[in-house]
């Protein structure tokens, strides 16, 4: 398992961070209980199985719904 962290453009408004853990959560290989989308520092935190995703799966997500991602990083859990 990682962590992955995901700095996103300002967040606007509530149902953005909704929109956007949802679609986090649906992905094969995040853990579910561990999204957490934080509207105050616009970030987006969660692990995930690095054989199943990467990073990269997960900022296309959130792009295609049409946030932008400023930066991200991982670690080993």
């Amino acid at each position: 398992m990682k962590t992955a962290t995901i700095q996103l453009e300002t967040l606007t408004c509530p149902s953005c961070v909704l929109k956007i853990e949802s679609a986090v959560k649906s992905l094969d290989g995040v853990e579910k209980e561990s999204v957490q989308v934080l509207f105050n520092s616009s970030k987006a935190k969660f692990d995930f199985d690095g054989e199943k995703l990467s990073v990269e799966d997960v900022e296309k997500a959130i792009t295609a719904l049409g946030y932008e991602v400023k930066k991200s990083k991982e670690k080993a859990k």
